[in-house]
């Protein structure tokens, strides 16, 4: 009988688990266990490796310690049952005259210091730089200009780059302010102590008459307003934005500027006390994706991109990367925990930027999808400090100037709709007419608009003048378009790519029609319509205006397997509709 069922565990959760084993005869049990279970390959191997390191230890040696044939996460694990220095000393030589791996020298460096003591107390250990890592290599790439990671940094506040676009505040920039304000508040709560200044929201702006949006800013939750203009940043550049963003957040910080030249606004930054932010956050606009991604890269730092989910909470890891050691823990605090659609479009993934038990990576940096969260109320009576950024931007960073452009009148923005209707390739068999069904349905609700499938906007149809301009790029809804949360959300001859569950995989309702039952919009649907757009719209159109769907109903299935409410309409007609 094995000393615990494997299946109840992660593979996180069982790496501890199995090296508290001490008793071989007890491992086998629990290999046999998860043989005829789950059959993970990682645990069936860490538990083999702890089988073997035990039989070595009765035998007193190293003989089936064979580093050729371990990666090194199981000789990791492997080190953590031996106490002996100079069996590791030579596990380290061997490694040194065999694979030579850097990670695996790490560990057995690591499990050599933690038996003997380390350094003396007060001393740091002094990590390698990229040149002592990689001899072999010319420029490496963690050696970057002016790019320095703090060491024993303070970092304090969430910023919020709050983008403007032909003068106007976005949304999603108003959005980002009202979740910061309520996650700083909470985060005040439970880390600030009372005799502690509570860490603030702070937004920025950078632009060309910008500082008339601070008023603004405050009232819908930040506590600093940072803004830097010039009538050269009308547009948004990616080197003058970047630069400014990245001064601004290490204002005050050692050292405190991009080249260190003094007369630097950090020497009187008398409104922070801390070298950069603990958190940044960017909108996931075309303009905010590319600021988001080269200021965390000029700062140093990590970024999650495209999130739909913030929250600030503390995380215990395992890995050895981050803990120093296999098989030890590490408690993580005030971790921004930034959830994410994966690119499968079915799951969602949550990411942590943590720091490495040698190297900080501050600020934690995340871009926002624009309705991912509700519009703040904004609250007239708060009150903030508005401070002004002055340093001097470099000819340089203009080199480049855009001489003439057209810009569209408004665009198009699908994200503040209650009602989306958006079709597919299914309009195929009359293309003009299919466009007008979704506006004729789209126009009964009292806020609703058109979208399209990229199938839509790549493929060859031919529309006539009238319904051309809903099939436009900009009305394209989908990873590489536009991501909406409408209350409902209907998906007409849509056959459900991946791509596009990304774009509206958050709509409270999602109506599917199609024709073929198989299509994958119908695992993760509300209600599923199997029938031919260009005869179901109609009806629907005429349901919504009389305010009754009268239909016969199947019982649908939803997302989560749940039995779908009476509603769903079959019909037969028409041929396989495809996105």
């Amino acid at each position: 009988m094995p000393p615990f069922d494997p299946a109840e565990y992660d593979i996180s959760e069982l790496g501890p688990k199995v090296q508290g084993i001490d008793d071989v005869d007890e491992l086998e049990e629990l290999l046999e266990a998860e043989e005829a279970g789950e059959d993970r390959a990682p645990v069936l191997t860490v538990i083999r490796s702890r089988i073997e390191n035990l039989s070595d230890d009765e035998e007193g040696g190293d003989a089936e310690f064979d580093l050729s044939e371990m990666s090194a996460a199981e000789v990791g694990n492997a080190l953590q049952d031996i106490d002996d220095v100079d069996r590791l000393r030579d596990i380290l030589d061997r490694e040194e005259s065999g694979e030579g791996r850097d990670s695996v020298e790490r560990l057995v460096r690591r499990r050599i210091d933690s038996l003997e003591g380390g350094e003396e107390e007060g001393e740091a250990e002094e990590p390698e730089s990229p040149e002592e890592r990689h001899p072999e290599l010319d420029h490496p790439t963690a050696d970057k200009q002016y790019v320095k990671a703090l060491a024993d940094g303070t970092y304090g506040d969430m910023w919020v780059y709050c983008e403007t676009q032909a003068g106007d505040l976005l949304d999603v920039s108003r959005e980002m302010l009202g979740h910061a304000r309520t996650m700083m508040d909470g985060y005040n709560e439970t880390y600030v102590d009372d005799d502690e200044d509570d860490e603030r929201v702070v937004a920025v702006l950078i632009g060309d008459d910008v500082e008339r949006h601070a008023e603004e800013c405050i009232a819908l939750g930040a506590d600093v307003v940072v803004y830097h203009e010039d009538d050269r940043l009308e547009r948004f550049r990616h080197k003058p934005y970047t630069e400014i963003f990245a001064d601004m957040a290490r204002w005050g910080a050692d050292p405190p500027a991009r080249d260190g030249s003094e007369g630097h606004p950090g020497e009187d930054a008398d409104w922070r006390e801390y070298d950069e932010p603990r958190y940044t956050l960017y909108p996931a606009t075309n303009n905010g994706r590319d600021l988001s991604a080269l200021a965390q890269a000029e700062l140093d730092s990590g970024l999650a991109s495209d999130c739909s989910g913030l929250y600030i909470e503390e995380t215990v890891i395992s890995n050895p990367v981050k803990t120093g050691s296999a098989g030890s823990n590490r408690t993580f605090e005030r971790v921004l925990h930034m959830k994410r659609p994966d690119f499968s479009g079915f799951e969602y993934s949550t990411i942590l930027c943590l720091d490495n038990p040698d190297r900080e990576f501050h600020p934690q940096g995340a871009s926002v999808i624009p309705g991912s969260f509700d519009l703040p109320e904004p609250d007239g009576d708060r009150e903030g400090i508005v401070v002004e950024h002055d340093a001097d931007l470099e000819e340089d960073w203009f080199r480049v100037d855009v001489t003439e452009f057209d810009r569209l009148e408004g665009g198009v923005d699908l994200t503040g709709h209650d009602v989306v209707v958006a079709v597919g390739r299914g309009i195929g068999d009359d293309p003009t007419r299919g466009i007008e069904l979704a506006v004729e349905l789209a126009d009964a609700f009292e806020d609703a608009d058109v979208g399209v499938s990229r199938g839509i906007v790549t493929g060859s149809y031919n529309f006539d003048g009238h319904v051309e301009r809903y099939t436009q790029e900009e009305r394209q809804i989908g990873e590489t378009g536009q991501v909406i949360e409408p209350q409902i959300y209907i998906a007409a001859g849509i056959s459900g790519a991946v791509q596009h569950k990304v774009g509206c995989d958050e709509s409270d309702t999602i109506i599917a029609i199609n024709t073929d039952p198989d299509a994958r919009i119908f695992d993760w649907s509300d209600y599923f319509i199997e029938g031919d757009l260009f005869e179901v719209l109609p009806e629907l159109t005429a349901a919504v205006k009389a305010g009754k769907l009268d239909v016969a109903a199947d019982g649908g299935v939803a997302e989560d397997g749940r039995d779908g409410p009476d509603g769903d309409v079959a019909a037969d007609s028409g041929g396989a509709d495809d996105d």
